[in-house]
């Protein structure tokens, strides 16, 4: 595990940020794909989207608990105490369900992409991320596999289903553009050794996605829209509403223990 009393103070703060962003991003799809139990198309699809949420879940737990504690606040606290503005997660995990197409594609685009991250954190200068990063990588390639077959299913299917599957991609794709922008935190954590650039991992995402896309006989969309501000605390309309049923029965019984 990395002490963080043997690093800077800004650097400390910086990898504070960075676990915080990506526990974020755990979290607030975990939540997402929560909203699925009792109401997936299939019983096992119940089961194993719940699976997925939960191994999200664990992921986030383990980067709010980290990310917290280099100012002592709980993943509890960093969960249910902050406000709208204060989170940091992707724009991409909080859009809404929509259908089951659009479930899918979303979280095969989220899937490739963390698993890039992760594949390369685990190299990384700060020994908890890298091992929070060589746990989680081996759980999301199995949340690609799960996602990659029902895109080819669902895209290769009937002419309704390839529609909506297309039609998920269209409303989905301009959110990845979020997910490679270099910003200043990232660029400070790639030069202390801690995480790859965004942009880095851009490459290999492409090509596992393209090659899914492929089978699935999708179309890839056109780049004409990239709207990004999810790491700066900007949402999406839908974001107030999770948040609200996500952080209810904490704020409503505070401290309250099961």
């Amino acid at each position: 595990m990395a002490d963080p009393t043997q690093t800077t103070a800004p650097a400390n703060a910086d990898i504070a940020a960075y676990a915080i962003q990506l526990g974020d991003d755990a979290l607030i799809l975990s939540h997402r794909l929560s909203e699925w139990s009792a109401h997936s198309p299939q019983i096992e699809e119940d089961l194993a989207l719940a699976n997925i949420a939960l191994d999200l879940l664990g992921q986030a737990r383990t980067l709010l608990a980290y990310g917290g504690s280099f100012s002592g606040r709980s993943e509890d606290d960093l969960a249910y105490l902050r406000e709208e503005r204060q989170f940091t997660n992707l724009q991409l995990t909080e859009l809404e369900n929509g259908n089951f197409a659009t479930t899918m594609i979303r979280q095969l685009l989220f899937s490739c992409y963390q698993y890039e991250l992760y594949r390369d954190l685990q190299s990384s200068q700060d020994a908890q991320l890298a091992a929070i990063a060589a746990k989680a990588v081996k759980e999301v390639a199995y949340h690609i596999d799960h996602a990659s077959a029902w895109v080819i299913r669902l895209g290769d299917g009937t002419e309704v289903s390839h529609q909506r599957s297309q039609d998920a991609l269209e409303t989905v794709w301009p959110f990845t553009h979020e997910l490679f922008a270099d910003d200043e935190l990232a660029r400070r954590i790639a030069d202390l050794g801690v995480g790859p650039l965004p942009s880095g991992v851009r490459p290999a995402w492409f090509a596992a996605v393209q090659a899914v896309l492929t089978e699935a006989t999708l179309s890839l969309p056109a780049d004409n829209w990239k709207p990004s501000g999810g790491r700066t605390g900007l949402h999406t309309e839908g974001f107030g509403f999770l948040l609200a049923e996500m952080q209810h029965l904490h704020r409503s019984h505070p401290g309250a223990q099961w």
